[in-house]
């Protein structure tokens, strides 16, 4: 069981390299000591996976401790929601007994991924054959540029039809014309979208809220929040491998402007980092794996896109990646995920510098031309090959664990609070053999 020692802190979970590293199992497992549960950027492009009771359950938009009963859950104004593909994940979850409709907040100023995002998403990602970026193709990133670009329709509009349906006419007439005349694709249905849309909001109306008032109100009374980030670190908009990227903030900035809360409410920001590296879709990876080691780890880890089902490239752990996220976020602590999927390797190697041109660094890149470079410099340990996946203490974890575990803690200067062996919520422990022993 974790626990915390003040059980009423206010946390950020976020994910510490290419997104992928576990953050639905520990917001899930965190979420039983916390009121609400809040998701504070992205869309359905983001895959979150839980196991419980031997039943996997997977999540795109809503945060995955709606699994916790009496728990409230919030999808904030920094989400684009896709209505359509809301309904769809509400009516899989009713249908493994989950409360949603009592247990689910939207923000009304979350903005609306339409059918033409989604569209057009796909047109652009094919037209650029191959320097694609490697999206979903589910239209985040044209709903975020519409949100920046001041033609975005939020959840409020929808419940002014007269509002909403000049609004999207006055857009859609652009997106359509793009659809025709430049990629040469079938337009919209600007009515089935108006009917689609409106007939939805009538059943969520009693979910949406106000949230800056909301949120203060219950944090007041003395309810404590878990705000989830959505990818990782490294997709960042800002801070990722750009243009390799999400087209948001997943990292620690984007919680308090996709919620609408002060920074002066949270206590702690802890990262979630797999014990090697794994990414999808395109980019530079300095750590990526060559064949076998890259297939035996995919097919032991399971790596494999809960959202798209397309198989993650797959690298050992990047030490001068993780750190970088580490000054980015500043965690306070890290939760380490799928440190039993190394186990019967004969080696880990941890990369902990770049060579670049006869130089050695030790500092994230911001040039691509610079990291698609780099080689790795890597530290070698010794594996091992018992099955962890039934330890229930740090102190029963392998000597060849420990010792790579206290090397990362070393290196990033972070402690590693929380060690995950396997995909059940019950396989998870305090690192009591941490070298940062107050945790």
């Amino acid at each position: 069981m974790v626990s915390f020692k003040n059980k009423k802190k206010n946390f950020i979970i976020i994910g510490a390299q290419w997104g992928d590293e576990g953050k639905a199992k520990m917001v899930d497992v965190l979420s039983e000591q916390v009121d609400l549960i809040a998701r504070y950027q992205g869309g359905s492009n983001a895959g979150h996976t839980v196991v419980t009771q031997n039943k996997k359950i997977v999540f795109h938009q809503i945060p995955s401790g709606i699994l916790r009963k009496n728990k409230i859950c919030i999808i904030g104004n920094g989400v684009v929601l896709d209505l359509i593909e809301l309904m769809t994940e509400i009516e899989y979850l009713e249908n493994c007994g989950v409360d949603v409709f009592n247990q689910l907040i939207i923000s009304d100023r979350t903005h609306i991924l339409l059918p033409y995002h989604r569209l057009l998403d796909q047109a652009r990602e094919n037209q650029k054959g191959g320097s694609k970026i490697g999206t979903t193709n589910r239209g985040i990133g044209p709903a975020y540029m519409d949100k920046m670009g001041r033609t975005g329709i939020r959840m409020i509009d929808l419940f002014e039809p007269s509002y909403f349906r000049k609004k999207l006419y006055s857009v859609v007439k652009e997106k359509n014309f793009l659809l025709r005349k430049y990629f040469q694709k079938s337009p919209i249905d600007v009515e089935k979208t108006i009917h689609d849309h409106l007939r939805i909001t009538k059943k969520i109306k009693l979910m949406v809220r106000n949230m800056p008032y909301f949120l203060e109100k219950k944090l007041s009374m003395g309810k404590n929040l878990l705000a989830e980030g959505a990818q990782g670190t490294l997709l960042d908009i800002d801070f990722g491998t750009y243009p390799y990227v999400t087209s948001s903030n997943a990292s620690v900035g984007g919680a308090c402007t996709g919620l609408g809360i002060g920074p002066k409410w949270f206590n702690d920001v802890y990262g979630v980092t797999k014990a090697y590296t794994t990414r999808v879709g395109e980019g530079p990876f300095p750590t990526e794996m060559g064949a076998p080691l890259d297939a035996i780890l995919r097919e032991k880890g399971a790596e494999f896109g809960a959202t798209t089902g397309r198989p993650r490239r797959c690298g050992w752990l990047d030490l001068v990646a993780l750190k970088y996220a580490c000054y980015v976020n500043g965690f306070s602590g890290l939760l380490l995920t799928k440190i039993d999927v190394l186990s019967s390797f004969e080696y880990v190697d941890v990369c902990v510098a770049y060579q670049y041109q006869g130089n050695l660094i030790t500092e994230m890149p911001s040039s691509l031309t610079v990291l698609s470079q780099c080689r790795p410099v890597y530290r070698r340990f010794e594996g091992w090959s018992s099955d962890i996946t039934k330890i229930t203490s740090a102190l029963e974890l392998p000597t060849q664990i420990k010792k790579y575990i206290q090397f990362i803690e070393k290196a990033v200067q972070v402690p590693i609070i929380w060690v995950s062996v396997g995909q059940d919520r019950k396989q998870i422990f305090k690192n009591t053999a941490s070298i940062f022993l107050k945790i």
